[in-house]
């Protein structure tokens, strides 16, 4: 700034018609004072020409003083820089192994909405409707892989594409091959299966030595069957012995139902004839003709 003020004093010495030259710290005099005037009386010959090169000397010292400005400006902001730093700094070496892990992106991989709110004003329109059928559309075509081919519809036994509700029939037929392609039975079956589902259900009945959870469909007769079920079979073999044993029957002590099975099992039907036994013993002394033995008094 001083040497720009310089400059300046230097601008308006030599308007007001003064000899003094300011030389800044790297002119020299003796270049200035050669392009000076030698002589008094050339100076007064040679006005106007003077005036013309005054001109011109003092536009090129205004520049060259700025020039100077600027550098110094631009050293002390360095050293400015320099001393900020202090006199114990220490240079900081980045290795690439010793680098902080990456933190993952908050990003939680959701939908955007469909409405998008420039400013958090109650009563301002949404700025942007989102479409999601258009941006699906973008990202089809934005694709490099072309998108396969849908596959054909399923054919019925006449050849014809299944309608929504035989398609829904066939998926309902069985609950699927996590759980073993397990069918479903169809209406008219049910009836007699209901009779075999509720005699495993009345297994607590039979057996007095173990107890089991009630089942959620007991009682609700045919509605209460599950959805998906099956009753097995169990296959004889030749093993152990290749023939008739404990875990072979013969095949006149095989039964055709669970029913049959239990009936025929003595220690079961032992069981449910003395239960039978006690019911009824209960029920004929709060049956008929009891009353009149109730209010009955004795004489003594």
């Amino acid at each position: 700034m001083s040497q720009i003020y310089q400059a300046s004093e230097l601008a308006t010495s030599k308007s007001k018609g003064k000899q003094k030259e300011i030389y800044g710290e790297d002119e020299d005099p003796e270049s200035s004072s050669s392009t000076s005037p030698t002589t008094e009386s050339d100076s007064d010959s040679d006005s106007d020409s003077s005036g013309t090169e005054s001109d011109e000397d003092r536009q090129q010292l205004i520049v060259a003083a700025l020039e100077r400005a600027r550098r110094a400006a631009s050293a002390a902001s360095s050293a400015h820089k320099s001393a900020d730093k202090g006199p114990f700094s220490e240079d900081v070496i980045h290795i690439g192994d010793d680098e902080a892990e990456k933190l993952p992106s908050l990003d939680p991989h959701l939908d955007k909405t469909y409405f998008d709110f420039a400013s958090n004003e109650r009563n301002q329109l949404p700025s942007s409707v989102r479409d999601p059928e258009v941006e699906a559309a973008e990202r089809e075509s934005a694709a490099s892989q072309p998108v396969p081919p849908p596959p054909p519809p399923e054919l019925s036994k006449s050849g014809k594409p299944l309608t929504r509700r035989e398609r829904k029939e066939a998926k309902n037929k069985t609950a699927g091959p996590d759980w073993f392609d397990l069918p479903a039975p169809d209406a008219a079956s049910l009836p007699r299966l209901y009779r075999e589902v509720e005699a495993l259900r009345l297994r607590n009945q039979l057996d007095p030595k173990r107890f089991y959870r009630k089942d959620e469909g007991a009682g609700k007769g045919v509605k209460g069957l599950p959805k998906h079920f099956a009753i097995g079979t169990i296959v004889a073999s030749d093993l152990p012995f290749g023939g008739a044993s404990g875990e072979n029957l013969t095949r006149a002590e095989r039964k055709r139902t669970i029913v049959e099975e239990l009936v025929d099992d003595a220690e079961a039907r032992r069981y449910a004839k003395k239960k039978f036994n006690e019911f009824q013993g209960v029920r004929t002394a709060a049956g008929r003709n009891t009353l009149h033995a109730k209010k009955r008094k004795p004489k003594w």
